[in-house]
């Protein structure tokens, strides 16, 4: 019995392989459990097809992912906080606070995509990595200035 995988199984092969098992092993486990498809000629284009608009929604997701990205690396966000002896700041700037600067300039990021090297605790220029899509990451530029 010839059967289209559907997703990787070991010691079978991986999804999208055509491979030929036994009629019972086949009908009596694989089929029932969703496993693989009877690999008839238009099971085949349909999986084909599928795999065609994946590719395609995944190249579109990561254009729209590297122009975010161009946009978030040519911003400079300034976040103010409380200062206290030797430009010491209360308290510490988190992803948090930067997801919410880059809020404030209509761009969603969430919090866990936002990476710091080092906690910032001290006024200056830092510089944080926004991974956005998982071959997408931009940098961003993060001053923190002193509370008036």
């Amino acid at each position: 019995m010839k059967v289209l995988l559907l997703q990787d199984i070991e010691d079978l092969g991986e999804a999208g392989e055509i491979i030929s098992v036994k009629n019972g092993y086949g009908r009596n486990y694989l089929i029932p459990r969703g496993l693989v498809r009877l690999a008839t000629s238009s099971v085949v284009k349909a999986w084909e097809e599928e795999r065609r608009q994946k590719a395609r929604k995944l190249a579109k997701h990561q254009e729209d992912a590297e122009v975010l990205a161009k946009e978030i690396e040519a911003l400079e966000l300034v976040i103010t906080a409380k200062v206290g002896e030797e430009n010491r700041i209360f308290g510490t700037i988190t992803s948090q606070d930067i997801a919410q600067a880059l809020a404030g300039h209509g761009i969603m990021v969430d919090r866990k995509q936002i990476q710091l090297e080092d906690d910032i605790r001290v006024l200056g220029v830092y510089t944080a990595s926004a991974k956005i899509h998982p071959e997408v990451t931009a940098e961003v530029k993060v001053r923190v200035d002193p509370e008036d």
